[in-house]
């Protein structure tokens, strides 16, 4: 019996410790920004390579709401490109709703600094990863940026916006930086005017028509009533889809027939072939405007 409870505490040890080096050698975090009362960490998947070929770069932001959910959501579509060479950063970013209501009876203001401090911290990921280039082969000019729910909004914000009327942190993007593309799962967007001739840029979306919390088309967020407190309107996938088409720019939707806001997942935590060819074809220069229906 002895032998046998120490042969199984062994076993755990062996297996945890096999566990941890797996995870290490799997991703690294690293800090992208630190202050005095802030440190913001990612989780970078990064390609085995023996050539110094720069390479693309994903930058993701998890959903929750602005008030929950981790890095970790990411971590399924880094294991999957970092196998297609291209590299993944899952990134922290401040929690502002956390403990606060992000739903109709919230507050209109508190939405629009959730949204502005997540994509504010976008911008800081970026920078880091310009500045650090060299030191993990990133391409500067093939970094995308990519979320879900909460996420996606805070990426198509952190693509579209004005960066200097935005801005809270003293970031230093490059004036003309644009990212190569967009990839959103269920996300939406608060004013369809920041997309222009001149800030477009490649967007992958893929949304449910049924979803009931970000709307698939325009409407309030939730569906609130005019009246409530945290109205707030957005102009979702099938909308941004249709703006970037009349300004006949790059654009892909895959609209899922039925689909709630479970969909925000679909292609980052499973099945993300499809993240990889929207890549894999703005790299190689494509034009394309196409709309896929999912039953």
């Amino acid at each position: 019996m002895k032998t046998s409870k120490i042969f199984t505490i062994l076993s755990l040890i062996v297996f945890s410790n096999t566990y941890t080096l797996l995870s290490a050698q799997e991703f690294q975090t690293l800090t992208y920004y630190e202050d005095d009362s802030l440190k913001l960490e990612l989780d970078l998947f990064l390609p085995e390579s023996e050539t110094n070929a720069a390479i693309p770069l994903v930058i993701y932001v998890h959903g929750g709401g602005f008030s929950t959910g981790n890095r970790t959501g990411g971590h399924d579509l880094g294991r999957f490109l970092k196998e297609q060479n291209v590299a993944v950063a899952s990134i922290s970013y401040t929690l502002y709703m956390k403990d606060k209501n992000f739903s109709c009876d919230g507050q209109l203001p508190e939405k629009i600094k959730a949204i502005q401090l997540a994509a504010n911290q976008i911008w800081l990921s970026t920078e880091f990863f310009l500045n650090n280039h060299d030191k993990f082969t990133i391409d500067r000019e093939k970094i995308f940026v990519a979320g879900s729910s909460a996420g996606a909004e805070a990426a198509l914000h952190a693509a579209f916006w004005d960066r200097e009327m935005m801005n809270l942190y003293e970031n230093s993007l490059p004036e003309k930086f644009k990212y190569a593309g967009v990839i959103s799962g269920a996300g939406a967007i608060m004013d369809l005017n920041l997309i222009t001739a001149g800030s477009l840029v490649p967007v992958m979306m893929f949304h449910g028509d049924s979803d009931p919390t970000v709307p698939y088309a325009t409407a309030a967020h939730h569906y609130c009533p005019t009246n409530a407190s945290g109205w707030l309107m957005l102009f979702g996938s099938k909308s941004i889809y249709d703006h970037i088409l009349s300004l006949d720019g790059a654009a892909s939707l895959l609209t899922y027939v039925g689909g709630t806001h479970s969909v925000a997942g679909a292609h980052f935590y499973r099945n993300q072939k499809p993240v990889y060819d929207f890549i894999k074809q703005v790299i190689a220069g494509d034009v394309f405007q196409n709309q896929q229906v999912k039953f």
